[in-house]
């Protein structure tokens, strides 16, 4: 009897008898839904400074955008008919958002400027080290050839020389680790890697288009993808290798990394994570049934996935998730 008392007692303590779930884990919050615009791009440069981009609902209002300092939402859109693909926010810095109708714009003082750009094909993923040396990357998906790379050199947005005449439609994301270490993603699978001089092509264990890339520190490269399918590839320095989960039936469009670890999100409200076992599906709990386009990890270790109706226009119905401490939900100025 006592026996069974002392590990009834046990499990009351660890309140965890039978289970693996730490109480004190951080839980997934719903932060918005059914917003005007879906929310294609979230990013920032801590747990204060996060951007949510996205949508043009048709209403009139233009590009929907909402900014969190911390404390509160704030609506801070450009009110232009364009829908906002990528946000960039350089540490200190302007922020730089690209989207539709070649639009590149550039927030800094509480104003947009926009930016004249090369053409008007879509601006799908923007990077760079400083405010002066950037990167712009895009095209025009249903267009074979119309795939595009811009770099800005502080005053003027240019095709960038030396790229490879690459037959696709668009490229969909950039990311480096410095100047000299720069990769592409796109249709076809295709990757380009920039050494700060000349662009290679390594091999890509796909032909899938790959939406998303990003590393973080040391860690590996990882870029998302795929059609009615997840893929995912790494590298961890001895080139790009196919990791995909055999049972992930869903595509995945947004990663971020975080060292060893990260989150990949993508077709119906989808949330895998990666740990020692690998990438596994996450279950956040909430009835999500649109897409997610985009996730953002904070210095913090806060994690945002957002996304929305992204299939066809309008771009709609914007929803927002957070796991970490608790953060102001449901309404914005």
């Amino acid at each position: 009897m006592l026996r069974f008392a002392a590990l009834a007692l046990l499990c009351g303590l660890l309140a965890a008898c039978g289970g693996d779930e730490e109480p004190d884990a951080p839980k997934w919050q719903l932060v918005f839904q059914d917003l005007p615009g879906a929310l294609i791009s979230v990013s920032g440069t801590s747990e204060r400074d996060v951007w949510a981009v996205g949508g043009d609902p048709g209403d009139g209002s233009g590009a929907f955008a909402l900014h969190f300092d911390g404390s509160a939402w704030k609506q801070i859109s450009p009110g232009q008919p364009v829908d906002l693909w990528w946000v960039h926010a350089i540490p200190g810095g302007p922020v730089f958002i690209g989207g539709s109708a070649g639009t590149i714009l550039k927030y800094e003082g509480g104003k947009f400027q926009q930016m004249s750009t090369p053409s008007n094909a879509t601006v799908f993923g923007i990077w760079g080290t400083s405010a002066t040396d950037l990167w712009a990357v895009g095209g025009q998906p249903a267009a074979a050839g119309a795939a595009f790379v811009w770099r800005y050199d502080g005053t003027n947005w240019v095709d960038a020389p030396g790229l490879p005449s690459i037959p696709i439609a668009s490229y969909f994301k950039v990311w480096g680790r410095s100047a000299t270490d720069v990769r592409i993603v796109g249709m076809d699978g295709v990757i380009l890697h920039w050494d700060g001089t000349t662009f290679t092509q390594p091999k890509s264990p796909t032909t899938q288009r790959l939406l998303t890339l990003h590393t973080d520190g040391d860690g590996p490269w990882v870029a998302v993808g795929g059609l009615a399918r997840a893929v995912i590839l790494e590298d961890a320095g001895d080139g790009w290798k196919d990791v995909t989960p055999p049972e992930s039936d869903r595509a995945m469009i947004g990663v971020r990394m975080q060292g060893q670890t990260g989150y990949a999100v993508g077709n119906t409200g989808t949330v895998l994570a990666r740990g020692k076992a690998g990438w596994v599906e996450e279950r956040h709990g909430i009835d999500v049934f649109s897409d997610f386009h985009s996730v953002f990890i904070d210095p913090k270790g806060g994690v945002w996935a957002a996304g929305g109706d992204i299939v066809a226009l309008p771009l709609i119905n914007g929803i927002l998730l957070h796991k970490g401490a608790k953060v102001p939900s449901g309404s914005y100025e």
